[in-house]
């Protein structure tokens, strides 16, 4: 079985050495970059299965190069590190096409835990039976396989994260499932009170698919406890 491949788009030469030792440990194969423009040329070369992308870059910003991988590869996972930690850079992050973030300092070992939940999503999604290739949620309509909705004549992109926390809130579509769930099968880490990462991509998910985001009425609320999908 060939090994994963990760590119890291990172400046900082110590943080690069300790990702790919990590990384190759845990069986990963690595490539790296350590401009903006060189890592999204290595990423057409190599074409690895997932990125780590600082966004304090010598030569341009994060943002950009993220929405030029993203042009690149609409399906791609995108990990975003940031030294920030002001929740605008993270939705900017996410609205330039990154799938999630980690902020610096890190836990390596809560990174590899999203690399693995990233491919067991990947690989799960492939044999599942359960979701159909498209699917509507009233006058929006969800293309799985081409990470698409479509509402009108408006048409969005998914990322990754998008697609699987929709795939799995169809799984048990009626039901309820909470932050704590859907933070361990879809981002494969422990939940903690201070992780917003599922309420912001449930915001992301709303304005592309909820003719009123503000009054949802198919991505809804389970107050004190997660969310729940609504045909």
């Amino acid at each position: 079985m060939s090994k994963k491949k990760i590119l890291i788009i990172e400046d900082e030469p110590h943080i690069v050495l300790g990702l790919t030792d990590a990384l190759e440990f845990e069986g990963f194969s690595v490539v790296s970059a350590g401009t903006g423009n060189a890592g999204v040329q290595l990423a057409r070369q190599e074409k690895p299965q997932a990125i780590l992308l600082d966004l304090m870059l010598p030569d341009t910003n994060g943002f950009k190069v993220c929405e030029e991988l993203r042009r690149w590869d609409a399906f791609i996972p995108i990990i975003i590190l940031t030294a920030r930690g002001q929740e605008i850079d993270k939705i900017r992050g996410l609205d330039a096409g990154a799938d999630d973030y980690v902020t610096k300092p890190f836990s390596v070992g809560e990174l590899i835990a999203r690399m693995r939940a990233i491919f067991r999503r990947a690989s799960a999604a492939r044999s599942s039976e359960t979701t159909p290739e498209v699917f509507a949620l009233g006058q929006a309509k969800i293309n799985m396989t081409t990470h698409t909705v479509e509402r009108g004549n408006k048409s969005d992109s998914l990322s990754f994260y998008e697609v699987e926390l929709l795939r799995l809130l169809y799984e048990r579509v009626g039901q309820p499932v909470s932050r704590e769930e859907i933070l361990q099968k879809v981002w494969g880490i422990e939940p903690n009170a201070s992780n917003r990462t599922v309420d912001n991509f449930i915001v992301k998910l709303r304005k592309k698919i909820e003719k009123s985001p503000d009054k949802p009425q198919h991505i809804l609320t389970v107050y004190g406890y997660g969310y729940k999908l609504a045909p």
